[in-house]
């Protein structure tokens, strides 16, 4: 019958405030890292890298959704006689459960590899400097650093011997795409989360310089990418599966060269073979500006962007490096995206060295007045392992916080130039407050339809951006359908509860929290109702969707005011020396 090789891949989640991991019955978002190194080591064993007589037992666990059982994998690993544990795609947040993970695997002799963003990133910047890297590698950990593509049958091969080697580091040698064995799951991962997504990777890296930003130090600047093939590939191969929801994980797919090839593949798919695909996908704010971008992803099924708007002082935005987001065109973005049907998802950033609680407040206020954007989402500024604004502080001697469990973007990990802590989450916490008030849920509704979006999403995602962080105390991009908590898989350093304590409680907060979100849903689809109702619903308007004027409202601070006198006075430059 020959010989297996027990593999368990595993995507770690992390604790909440009260030390439990944060699991879902339906997590929100798939694990990307979690279907390529599946795709990579079913290829493995398809060309039986393990010897002709070996065969890969390969089990893929994303913990947002499953539970982890370190000694059921442990004896299974045991009954196989060879096998070992790859924790994959380990974001810093994610870095103390994994190796809360791996103690009880290491304990009974089970070798242990880990990779992702923070090992990645804190070789990058840091030349390998970190309390958690190093506790790792005291536990006799595997370190894994760049990415697997060519790579993982060297990892095998010396696992299979058992002389893993301490460290793995290709990060000076990013691999090629096109041709790779492609991002996989099967549809029993999918179905776990919250619409049967799977996502993919058309390409990697960023030529953008943004100083809090992980993946131009990881994944390099220069942008990699699958070829069209590759992704008429993917496509299919999931389609077999009955999985025609994607999430495209690229920084900016607006930013691969093969951008209008792929979108024809799909819309070639939709029309000729009747593929129901549909896209979530992320761009940065200039992408509308390119030719037949939003229309082309309009005709492939694009339902969802998410936009790193990131802030509109344009002193935090020049401070960040992110020169390439233009305040002065943020409307016109919005409205192209909205016009063609397209929900917008914006990320915006707050703790930037030029904010304080009362120019938060302005600026939300500006935002919502002037900027037709149907879902936003806070994080706090955060210095992230790998990123410029981490090196930074670290070698300037300024304090991060410890627990790499609290770099999730929810949490302070940094002092401010002009807010206390005290302050800054009083700031963060107005912020979502102030923007999902009732009446500018409503005036998304009607903004919506009147462009002819589809309000209906927008209902939605403003339930589950309102009930996140109110509810769960979590970000929205984290939570799913039905909590699940176990009383042993508590954070380690936290002391076990009674069973007396414990499953009362979570009885009651399940219910307590399903009535107040069944009371969010009622109240904003009954906003949605009565709107649909409303004949003049399609003559609404307001500033953020009339037609774009140079002088809104969104220029009324004194930075972008100047901003804008700058942009002029280079534009007159520009044209003295064409003339």
């Amino acid at each position: 019958m020959g010989r297996r090789f027990c593999l368990y891949l595993i995507k770690p989640s992390h604790y909440d405030d009260d030390g439990y991991v944060i699991q879902w019955l339906r997590s929100g978002i798939p694990s990307n890292a979690l279907a390529v190194l599946y795709g990579l080591a079913r290829d493995c064993d398809q060309r039986r890298v393990l010897g002709d007589d070996v065969t890969l037992d390969i089990h893929a666990i994303d913990e947002t959704n499953t539970r982890v059982r370190p000694e059921r994998i442990a004896r299974a690993i045991e009954a196989a006689g060879a096998g070992m544990v790859m924790l994959v795609g380990v974001q810093s947040n994610q870095f103390p459960r994994a190796l809360d993970i791996a103690a009880p695997l290491r304990a009974r002799g089970i070798q242990v590899a880990i990779g992702g963003f923070h090992v990645s990133g804190v070789l990058s910047m840091l030349d390998g400097e970190d309390t958690d890297l190093k506790r790792a590698q005291a536990m006799g950990l595997s370190l894994f650093a760049g990415e697997a593509e060519g790579r993982l049958d060297l990892v095998l091969r010396d696992a299979q011997a058992g002389a893993l080697k301490p460290l793995y580091n290709f990060l000076t040698d990013l691999p090629a795409l096109p041709g790779a064995p492609i991002p996989i799951l099967k549809a029993e991962h999918t179905e776990r989360t919250f619409q049967s997504l799977s996502s993919f990777d058309a390409g990697r890296g960023c030529p953008y310089q943004c100083s809090f930003c992980t993946i131009i130090n990881v994944q390099g600047r220069v942008s990699r990418r699958r070829s069209p093939d590759d992704i008429e590939q993917i496509i299919r191969e999931n389609a077999k599966q009955g999985v025609e929801i994607f999430f495209i994980t690229d920084d900016n797919f607006a930013r691969n060269r093969d951008w209008e090839d792929i979108l024809d593949r799909i819309i070639r798919l939709k029309r000729q073979e009747k593929l129901k695909v549909r896209f979530i996908f992320q761009v940065d704010a200039l992408a509308h500006k390119i030719p037949n971008f939003v229309e082309k992803c309009r005709k492939a099924g694009a339902k969802r962007v998410f936009i790193g708007l990131e802030n509109i002082n344009p002193d935090n935005l020049r401070e960040a490096k992110k020169r390439q987001n233009r305040i002065t065109e943020y409307r016109e973005m919005l409205l192209a995206w909205k016009k063609a049907g397209i929900t917008t998802y914006v990320g915006y950033i707050l703790g930037f060295p030029h904010d304080t609680a009362e120019s938060i407040a302005r600026d939300i206020d500006i935002l919502k007045r002037e900027l037709p954007v149907d879902i936003l989402e806070f994080f706090y500024l955060t210095p992230l392992p790998g990123s410029e604004d981490h090196q930074k502080l670290v070698r300037a001697g300024g304090r991060t916080d410890p627990d790499l469990n609290k770099y999730d973007l929810n949490h302070i990990c940094s002092d401010h130039p002009k807010m206390s802590a005290g302050e800054w989450k009083r700031a963060y916490e107005m912020a979502w407050e102030r923007y999902y008030t009732p009446d500018h849920i409503e005036t998304m509704l009607k903004r919506t339809l009147a462009c002819g979006g589809n309000a209906g999403t927008v209902a939605f995602f403003s339930f589950w951006f309102t009930s996140a962080l109110a509810v769960e105390g979590l970000l929205p991009l984290e939570i799913g359908f039905f909590r699940r908590k176990y009383r042993r898989d508590r954070r380690p350093s936290l002391p076990r509860e009674s069973a007396l304590v414990f499953y009362p409680r979570f009885a009651f907060e399940t219910v307590a929290k399903f009535g107040r979100l069944g009371s969010a849903y009622l109240a904003i689809h009954r906003k949605l109702w009565r709107l649909r109702r409303d004949p003049g619903i399609k003559d609404y308007v307001d500033s953020a969707i009339a037609p774009v004027a140079e002088d809104g409202e969104l220029l009324g601070s004194d930075s972008a005011k100047a901003y804008v006198a700058q942009q002029e006075r280079l534009a007159k430059l520009r044209q003295g020396v064409a003339a």
